[in-house]
């Protein structure tokens, strides 16, 4: 498989100012994709956008809370007046990795919480971008999850945030059994423990390195995979 051709390609991530998110749409830019990078503070995503201009990037900041839905909703409308199309959505916003709580005392309202940001926001998402991507048969969709919400690794702890990463899972193999045949791949990504501002500054990876394997899965191949959970580009069991 060969990476498919980011001539004219248009990508949205979600949580794009730092992090892994900022390293994934460094990535795709530089793979030659106009990307669009979101996040709930409007001037930490134009200065993350701006210093990518700087380095001759195609980009754009929008403000974004994925817990919104009518700031979803005004987005699409945006790309779609904007760009007439989206190709790539990788769907990276996370919170509330719940290092304080158990399942059994777990408060709740934590729980609705991560479920807004971690699982509805992608699927809100998801929901807007599709029908863009089905205008010319062609979508990557990245789900930024964790192997916390995988069953194969899951332990104690942090339950809201593993219980909203499982539900991210399931609905990306959902998607992707929809989507089958219409151009559309739809994939899971773990991308490790890594130094970010959730993963701590004792963290083994690096931003670039989590970020690897979602930009892969972005610009995947019309034969690539679909309805997978992979880390370091290897498959991984949910």
């Amino acid at each position: 498989m060969t990476p498919s051709d980011a001539s004219g390609r248009v990508a949205l991530v979600t949580g794009a100012n730092r992090g892994i998110g900022r390293a994934i749409a460094t990535g795709l830019a530089e793979r030659g994709l106009t990307v669009l990078l979101t996040a709930r503070d409007p001037r930490q995503a134009e200065a993350a956008a701006d210093s990518l201009r700087q380095a001759g990037r195609a980009v754009a900041s929008y403000p974004l809370d994925v817990t919104d839905q009518a700031a979803v909703d005004r987005l699409a409308a945006w790309v779609a007046a904007t760009y007439g199309r989206l190709d790539v959505l990788v769907n990276n916003a996370g919170a509330y990795y719940d290092t304080d709580q158990a399942a059994a005392t777990v408060d709740l309202a934590i729980v609705r919480a991560a479920f807004e940001v971690n699982t509805l926001g992608p699927w809100r998402l998801c929901e807007a971008a599709i029908p863009l991507m089905r205008r010319h048969r062609y979508g990557r969709i990245v789900n930024v999850s964790s192997g916390s919400g995988a069953f194969a690794e899951a332990g104690a702890g942090t339950p809201a945030y593993s219980v909203s990463k499982a539900a991210l899972n399931m609905l990306t193999v959902k998607l992707a059994a929809e989507l089958r045949g219409s151009g559309i791949l739809v994939n899971a990504a773990c991308p490790g423990w890594v130094r970010t501002a959730m993963g701590g500054p004792g963290a083994p990876r690096s931003p670039e390195e989590g970020a690897d394997t979602p930009i892969w899965l972005a610009t995947l191949p019309d034969d690539g995979p679909s309805g997978g959970f992979f880390r370091d580009r290897r498959r991984i069991p949910w």
